[in-house]
């Protein structure tokens, strides 16, 4: 799917929770797209703080725009899961990931940064993946599917190459510790020809 149909299918959604007052970041491969190596993607993932009270009125901005199940969505949001959304004129599939109470998640979602997907004028701002954030959760990923996933890793690769002596590697080496990670985040490193973890 090209860059602009991704950006058509999000902004509807991005409009709504900003009028909602509704948090979020996008992250996975839009997320290292935008800030590595871009590549072709057909889904998005995002990352919202979506509260009950918010559901109703929500659904009502985008129920014609989307295929939504408010039930889903509701129970998504008590469970601290995830639930999905899927643009009607694209078929874009969007998942959105319901923050969690986790220390990680929680310091992740406080270091969203704003951004725009694609330098035009008119393109709209939103709020993305923190770089670092981006290399642990695509590492956890890559850990979590048996380490096979060439994707994940080529991303993880890009993201590193792209930002190299921008990135915090401190705030790296903590979580990536935290979250069991260390030994990968130690290879990529390695592989990039980048020092200093």
């Amino acid at each position: 799917m090209k860059k602009n149909e991704i950006i058509s299918a999000l902004e509807p959604l991005i409009q709504a929770f900003d009028e909602s007052g509704v948090l979020y970041y996008i992250s996975g491969s839009i997320a290292s797209s935008a800030l590595g190596k871009a590549r072709a993607t057909m889904d998005v993932d995002m990352v919202s703080n979506l509260q009950p009270f918010q559901i109703k009125a929500l659904s009502e901005k985008l129920n014609k725009i989307y295929y939504l199940d408010e039930e889903m969505i509701l129970d998504a949001v008590k469970t601290k899961s995830s639930f999905n959304l899927i643009h009607l004129e694209s078929m874009l599939k969007i998942d959105i990931f319901v923050l969690n109470d986790s220390p990680y998640q929680q310091a992740a979602f406080e270091r969203k940064i704003k951004d725009k997907l694609e330098n035009e004028p008119d393109s709209i701002n939103v709020f993305l993946c923190s770089s670092e954030d981006i290399i642990l959760n695509k590492l956890v990923w890559f850990k979590d599917g048996g380490e096979i996933s060439e994707r994940q890793w080529l991303d993880v690769i890009g993201v590193i190459k792209v930002q190299a002596n921008n990135l915090n590697k401190d705030y790296l080496k903590k979580w990536a510790e935290h979250l069991g990670i260390a030994p990968l985040l130690n290879r990529a490193f390695s592989e990039c020809e980048l020092t200093g973890l």
